[in-house]
């Protein structure tokens, strides 16, 4: 894509990383449009850089909404370089005793709203000949395991996997698809923004701890260094599939592939043993055994 002025359309743009972006885009002498269900807590972006950010209203919820809010964009701008799916949140409670209501709700934002951004910003992709989707997963979309967020990191799960297929999809139409996985960063992810529903005595010691955990020490990513990475990785010929974005991501990240590959290592006769014609194999002992 070359270093040339870019123009983004960012959604959850009103505060956390997808605020960090829109500056850092801005601040890179590029086009926005930034996107939030309450389009004038944009306000002061919109006086500092003018014309070239575009403040739209949007639930990515509402699939009207989102083809609405792309071709106002189109309108504004004419093309669009960059489309990063950011608006998500997560509620912490137990899966068994998480209302099912609430549950839907975050699965809608957090995998229905990137389905809606993403569809409704490929027809404008492809007739242009190209661009860039940037998705924001997270560290546990890809390790997950965290007691308390279960539709939080399931939405992450299934954006990953969504996002796969789109990229094998779409890019004989010359469309990249990054996903980025962020660890903790100092957002308002766990604070104002996260309802943390009472813990039932049974959970205590499992999302009990985990919510300690996000009320504990500041988080040491930096939103403003990680929109200012983002900002110029897209302009780069060479793009990851996936961006782990924090030491203590990347320290996670690694832990479970080692994991992973040594499992499969273990059962690997027991999972081969399955094909037609093959015996029937012992498991491996117990971990642990003697």
């Amino acid at each position: 894509m070359g270093t040339q002025s870019s123009t983004w359309f960012i959604t959850g743009s009103s505060r956390g990383l997808g605020r960090s972006l829109v500056t850092a885009a801005l601040e890179a002498g590029d086009q926005v449009v930034a996107t939030a269900r309450k389009p004038e807590q944009l306000d002061d972006l919109v006086e500092r850089y003018g014309s070239r950010v575009l403040a739209v209203a949007l639930d990515v919820t509402d699939a009207d909404a989102a083809r609405a809010a792309f071709a106002t964009a189109g309108e504004r701008f004419g093309r669009i370089d960059v489309v990063v799916n950011n608006a998500g949140y997560a509620n912490a409670s137990a899966i068994e005793t998480t209302p099912e209501d609430d549950f839907r709700r975050q699965f809608e934002t957090n995998f229905w709203g990137v389905y809606h951004v993403s569809t409704a910003a490929i027809p404008l992709l492809r007739a242009q000949g190209g661009g860039t989707i940037v998705q924001f997963s997270s560290i546990g979309g890809r390790v997950g395991g965290s007691p308390g967020l279960g539709s939080y990191q399931a939405a992450k799960f299934a954006v990953d996997g969504f996002t796969r297929v789109l990229a094998a999809e779409t890019a004989p139409f010359g469309i990249r698809c990054l996903v980025v996985e962020p660890g903790g960063f100092a957002t308002d992810w766990a604070g104002s923004s996260m309802r943390v529903q009472r813990v039932a005595p049974q959970y205590e010691a499992t999302v009990g701890a985990m919510n300690s955990r996000h009320g504990g020490a500041t988080a040491p990513g930096d939103p403003a260094r990680a929109g200012e990475i983002l900002v110029r990785l897209v302009k780069q010929p060479d793009l990851p599939s996936h961006l782990i974005m924090g030491a203590s991501a990347v320290q996670m990240a690694q832990d479970y592939s080692r994991g992973q590959l040594a499992e499969a290592a273990r059962w690997e006769t027991v999972s081969s043993s399955a094909d037609f014609g093959r015996d029937p194999v012992a498991f491996p002992a117990p971990e642990g055994a003697r």
